[in-house]
């Protein structure tokens, strides 16, 4: 009989080394502004049986700009838990009629294309060398490519500058 009463009474002061998970349901309905199972809280409660210590001023964020998921954190004793979020759709802006038009990327031609024998140059005022060899790949005017100059050797890389001619990087026209 001592003992049943001697457990009875360590019981509340045993409860409140936790933190209570309803309060957790609490602030984090106060977070989000809306309540658990609602579009934009929480999906469901706090699990009953998480034992963490308790927390005198837990912290509450969101996880990303998603916004789905809320973060509640205790810096004293050190814990975190993440509370997955029934997350609103958000709505896509519309286009307004005075805004530009949104700019539409357009693919140059190419004016080198894979096989093409190529002529590969270098130089600069008084001093130009060049080498002939086979595209490795498509390219448009200023984009860059593979050039297959020697079969014993690694394929350059080389700047299109128009039909059968390219020039090495980083060096002028």
């Amino acid at each position: 009989m001592l003992l049943s009463l001697a457990l009875a009474a360590a019981t509340p002061a045993a409860a409140q080394d936790f933190q209570s998970t309803p309060v957790l349901d609490a602030i984090v309905a106060q977070f989000t502004g809306v309540g658990i199972g609602e579009q934009g809280g929480a999906r469901t409660p706090v699990d009953k049986r998480l034992r963490l210590q308790a927390c005198a001023a837990p912290q509450l964020e969101w996880r990303s700009a998603a916004k789905d998921a809320v973060v509640v954190r205790c810096m004293a004793p050190a814990w975190r838990i993440y509370v997955p979020v029934d997350a609103v759709p958000q709505p896509r802006p519309v286009p307004d009629s005075a805004a530009p038009a949104p700019v539409v990327a357009v693919k140059a031609a190419p004016v080198i294309r894979r096989g093409d024998p190529i002529t590969v140059e270098a130089g600069s005022p008084g001093f130009s060398i060049s080498r002939d060899g086979i595209a490795m790949g498509d390219a448009a005017a200023g984009a860059r490519l593979m050039v297959k100059v020697d079969d014993r050797k690694p394929p350059i890389q080389a700047v299109a500058l128009e039909p059968g001619r390219a020039r090495l990087p980083g060096w002028a026209e």
